[in-house]
C-alpha cells in the first residue's frame, strides 16, 4: 500500500517523473541554480531555468548532467531529491522504489553514480534501464517479439540508434549529439554569417519555430534579438527556416550516420524485418519538422515520428516500473 514506485527519465535537457497509478506527474528542465559564496542550491528546474543568463556573477545556472550521464553528482543528488519530494507525499515515511531511464552506451561508472544518487537522493532501492528499449516500450513497439525494431532516440544531450528483438538490444551506437549540439550550431551560423551573440534559450526558440531538417519552398521567418559582436549594442535579425537547415545539417548528418552503422551491423533476417515496418523516432529532437524525411532519404529506409515522442522514455519506464517481473531483462542493476 506504501510502497511508492516512481519512474524518473533523467535527460540532460528535461526530467519527467512518472508515479505508479497516477502517471507523468512532473515534467521540469533539468537545470539547478547554485549560489557560488555557500555553495548553496537556489533553485531547481523551471524557475532555475528563468535564471539563465540574468545571474550576477556569485550564482551560477546549469545543467548537472552531460551528454546524458551525471557530471555534478552533488547536484543531480539534489535535483533527483526534488523531482521525488514534489512527486510523492510522505516521503520521509516510505522511501520509494525508482527506476531511471540511462543512455545505453552508458560506463559501468557512470551507471553506478546514477544509482548511487538515486539512493542518495532518498530511494529505498533503484534500478536503471537503457532509453532505446525504454523509448521502443513507449512507442508501442512489441520488444519481446522475435521479429527486428529499430529506434532513433535523440535527447538533449544524446542520441541513441539501436535494433531491438526478443527484450533486448542486438546493436547499438550512441552519438553526444542531439538537441544541445543544433541549438549550439544555430548560434555558431548567426555569430559567423550576421556577426550577432545570441543565447541557448534563443537558439532553442529558433530550433522549435523555424527549425527544418530539410529545405523548404516556403520561407518562414522568425526575428530574433541579441548582441551586435562589432559594436556591442542590441540589434534585431530576421532568420528563415532554410538558414537553420544549413546551420544545423552537420549535426543532422552525424545522426544519419549513426543509423547507417546501426543498419550496417544489423543480421540480415532482422534488416528484412526494419524494411518492412520502417525506423521508429522518439525523443525531443524527433519533433524536428523533416527529420524522419531525412533519415528515409539517407538510408532508404521509411521512417515514421512515435506518437508523443518526448514522453515515449518516460512512458516507457513508467510501463517497466509497473510490470518489473515481466521487465526483468529490462532492468540493468540495482542496488
Amino acid at each position: 500500500m506504501f510502497n511508492t514506485k516512481i519512474a524518473i527519465d533523467l535527460g540532460t535537457c528535461n526530467s519527467l517523473v512518472h508515479v505508479r497509478g497516477k502517471g507523468i506527474v512532473l515534467n521540469e528542465p533539468s537545470v539547478v541554480a547554485v549560489s557560488l559564496i555557500d555553495n548553496k542550491i537556489l533553485a531547481v528546474g523551471e524557475p532555475a531555468k528563468e535564471m539563465i543568463g540574468r545571474t550576477p556573477a556569485d550564482i551560477k545556472v546549469y545543467r548537472p548532467l552531460k551528454d546524458g550521464v551525471i557530471a555534478d553528482y552533488r547536484v543531480t543528488q539534489a535535483m533527483m531529491r526534488y523531482f521525488i519530494t514534489r512527486s510523492t507525499k510522505n516521503f520521509r515515511l516510505f522511501k520509494p522504489e525508482l527506476v531511471v531511464s540511462v543512455p545505453a552506451g552508458i560506463t559501468s561508472t557512470e551507471r553506478r553514480a546514477v544509482i548511487e544518487a538515486a539512493m542518495s537522493a532518498g530511494a529505498k532501492q533503484a534500478f536503471v534501464a537503457k532509453e532505446p528499449i525504454l523509448a521502443a516500450i513507449g512507442a508501442g513497439i512489441p520488444i519481446n517479439s522475435c521479429s527486428g525494431h529499430m529506434i532513433i532516440n535523440i535527447g538533449g544531450g544524446t542520441s541513441e540508434v539501436a535494433v531491438i528483438s526478443l527484450g533486448g538490444i542486438v546493436t547499438v551506437h550512441s552519438v553526444r549529439v542531439a538537441g544541445d549540439k543544433i541549438d549550439v550550431a544555430i548560434a555558431e551560423y548567426i555569430k559567423k554569417k550576421y556577426n550577432l551573440a545570441i543565447g541557448s534559450q534563443s537558439a532553442e526558440e529558433i530550433k522549435i519555430k523555424v527549425g527544418t531538417a530539410l529545405p523548404q519552398r516556403e520561407l518562414k521567418f522568425l526575428e530574433i534579438q541579441g548582441r551586435d559582436l562589432i559594436l556591442g549594442l542590441p540589434r534585431n535579425i530576421k532568420i528563415s527556416n532554410n538558414e537553420v537547415c544549413e546551420a544545423i545539417s552537420d549535426v543532422l548528418t552525424e545522426i544519419v550516420q549513426a543509423a547507417k552503422i546501426v543498419l550496417s551491423e544489423t543480421p540480415p533476417e532482422l534488416s528484412a524485418d526494419i524494411m518492412n515496418k520502417g525506423i521508429i523516432m522518439s525523443g525531443g529532437g524527433s519533433l524536428l519538422p523533416k527529420i524522419n524525411e531525412l533519415v528515409a532519404q539517407s538510408t532508404g529506409v521509411p521512417c515514421f515520428v512515435a506518437e508523443e515522442p518526448l514522453f515515449c522514455v518516460i512512458k516507457g519506464t513508467g510501463l517497466v516500473l509497473e510490470h518489473l517481473p515481466e521487465y526483468k531483462k529490462v532492468v540493468m542493476s540495482k542496488k
